[in-house]
């Protein structure tokens, strides 16, 4: 295939939908969904979510609970095995769970 192919090609795909390729899975929320408000974290690594019902989860829950619809706004990505919450893409970097704060694993009562 010559250059102009390559280019002709690339023009026909909808690079919109490829951040998507990255999910196992795009829950529907419920109506009632919560959001992830804060991030926990251990040795920099996140390790929980912190929900706007002042809830914490660690990741299992919280991946559990979106897959029931419980979360809005995020996907559920795997890396080496595990599952994961990951935002949605929106154009939007400010709600991203990257740019979210960083809470105490205990502020919010439960883990």
């Amino acid at each position: 295939m010559n250059d102009k192919n390559n280019i002709d090609a690339l023009n026909n795909v909808d690079f919109t939908s490829l951040p998507l390729n990255t999910f196992s899975e795009i829950p529907t929320p419920q109506p009632d969904a919560l959001t992830v408000v804060g991030l926990t974290k251990d040795s920099g690594r996140v390790d929980g979510y912190k929900l706007s019902n002042g809830q914490i989860l660690g990741k299992d829950e919280a991946v559990a609970l979106a897959k029931k619809g419980g979360i809005a706004g995020v996907g559920i990505a795997t890396r080496d095995g595990n599952e994961y919450l990951k935002s949605l893409p929106d154009n939007t970097e400010s709600n991203n769970l990257s740019h979210l704060p960083t809470v105490d694993s205990y502020e919010g009562g439960q883990q």
